[in-house]
């Protein structure tokens, strides 16, 4: 018995040694953190549970028989965030180059599947090189099983991809299909196919940078929603997202002590909308002043960033926060838009966290580029989202509510259960200078080319007194109540204290069709 225990303690030891003191310095070198260090970041200190950690491969070609280590490149196990149970693998970047193996397969789907068995989030830490050459085309294989338990487990626990190093070719539809991905914005990278490749198959000259790196896939792609400075901020932005999100699709989102009165009002807010409504104003000025103070954790910050998404806290609850930004384009909804706020809202759907959305928005960007690449197909998407979602969701129009775009953001006929607006609201088939061309048509023709600006701005008047304003809405049902800025908070806690007992169910069916 003591020699046994002594092969464990000795297989145990190696295993925590990675690929040794010279790999792990290189590591180091790079501004990377390891495996077992970046967990002992994210886990309460000795909650830490590790699975498979004696395991190793069975290759033999290419000299592999002399390149065994216990654990085979990754990391598994389960431990406690903030008290909560959560499910983990770490790649281990200082193990042949963090190389995806079957083994390492075998013990991610282990992983997983015990992940959804029990009901708690699944988070990946990645960090490599992509598919092991050595085993061929069984390492491909291996992928497609990780794959097939990512899409099982989707809506059912929240999935968290860290990139942290290359997550190159196969590795990168990984985290693609799952809820968050976190980069680091001088250490990770993204791509299908390398530089290398590239230069080779399309003679185009890229850096792995400009190719597939954290600023490129938080601000062009929309692939990642979060980015970091190095490794320790990752991990605590992993740690800040998991407070908004239950365990799993069967629980509600954890609830922190109140702190921000439920019934403080802010006089600033009656001040935000400029009087002149072609002039922009910063909406997370709004969303920063109604929510409980410090809460809010925009997702997707530097993708389309004329719709804002994230999450905050109402007198201590989560919710999620879907806002046009009319600081940008005019909070028009375009393709990148409208693809970021349907997947947010399916994304607070699947796990019971109330949406609020705050509208001003003039309609859809037109333009030909916008046609031409689907902003019908895209536009769809907000409103299948929107119509799908059984969560309670509450509107506040704050400006602009044009056309289809009022329609989509969240209003009465896509079910929503609490329809609110501003005073400064504007809620109309289209814009007054357009409309007024329309309806007046012949009578401006008609007039003499000199009376023909007076005559289009009584017009315009005249429309805006009809139909530019929230009350029409109101009259006729489309808006629950016109209030007060400043009120905004407290209406929202009590709505959400009504609400919070929803049950909506759509029929029964294996899915829907959702133009994606």
């Amino acid at each position: 018995m003591t020699d046994d225990l002594a092969v464990l303690r000795e297989m145990r030891d190696k295993a925590l040694e990675g690929g040794g003191a010279q790999r792990i310095q290189d590591q180091h070198d790079k501004g990377k953190l390891t495996a077992r260090e970046r967990l002992s970041l994210l886990l309460d200190p000795g909650s830490f549970q590790e699975i498979g950690a004696l395991a190793t491969h069975d290759c033999t070609d290419f000299g592999m028989d002399k390149l065994r280590y216990p654990g085979d490149g990754v990391v598994c196990g389960f431990g406690k965030i903030n008290g909560r149970r959560v499910a983990v693998f770490a790649h281990d970047f200082t193990v042949l180059g963090g190389s995806f193996s079957t083994v390492q397969s075998q013990k991610i789907c282990r992983l997983q599947d015990l992940s959804l068995e029990s009901g708690i989030p699944l988070i990946g830490l990645n960090d490599s090189g992509g598919a092991r050459i050595q085993e061929g085309v069984r390492s491909l294989a291996a992928y497609g099983e990780v794959f097939t338990r990512n899409v099982l487990a989707s809506g059912v626990v929240p999935q968290i991809s860290v990139v942290l190093g290359p997550c190159a070719g196969g590795a990168a539809y990984s985290p693609a299909l799952t809820d968050f991905v976190v980069m680091t914005r001088r250490t990770s990278s993204m791509f299908i196919t390398g530089p290398e490749v590239i230069k080779v198959v399309t003679g185009e000259d890229v850096t792995g940078a400009d190719l597939g790196g954290s600023v490129v896939h938080n601000s062009r792609s929309g692939v990642a929603h979060l980015m970091a400075e190095d490794d320790p901020q990752a991990l605590e932005l992993v740690k800040l997202l998991l407070g908004y999100l239950p365990q799993n699709n069967t629980e509600d989102p954890p609830q922190v002590a109140p702190y921000d009165p439920a019934d403080r009002m802010d006089e600033e807010l009656n001040h935000v909308v400029p009087e002149r409504d072609d002039v922009p104003y910063d909406m997370k000025e709004v969303l920063t002043r109604v929510f409980d103070r410090d809460s809010f954790l925009e997702v997707s910050p530097y993708y389309a960033r004329n719709a804002i998404t994230g999450f905050a806290r109402l007198d201590g609850w989560p919710v999620g926060l879907v806002a046009n930004q009319p600081a940008h384009l005019a909070g028009a909804l375009d393709i990148d838009s409208s693809d970021k706020i349907a997947r947010f809202v399916r994304i607070c759907d699947a796990f019971n966290v109330p949406v609020v959305t705050f509208v001003d928005t003039p309609g859809y960007l037109p333009g030909i580029d916008q046609e031409h690449y689907g902003v019908i197909r895209h536009g769809a998407k907000v409103i299948y989202a929107y119509c799908e979602a059984t969560i309670p969701k509450v509107s506040i129009v704050t400006r602009k509510a044009m056309g289809g775009a009022y329609l989509a953001m969240s209003s009465k006929q896509m079910r929503s259960d609490l329809a609110f607006a501003w005073p400064t609201a504007q809620i109309a088939v289209m814009g007054a200078d357009g409309a007024v061309r329309v309806l007046h048509r012949r009578a401006l023709l008609a007039a003499p080319e000199a009376e023909r600006p007076a005559l289009e701005a009584k017009f315009t008047r005249e429309y805006g007194l009809l139909f530019l304003n929230p009350y029409r809405a109101a009259d006729v049902g489309q808006i629950d109540e016109v209030i007060e800025p400043r009120e905004t908070r407290p209406r929202l806690v009590r709505a959400m204290e009504v609400l919070r007992t929803k049950v909506q169910q759509n029929p029964p069916k294996k899915h829907g069709l959702m133009p994606v």
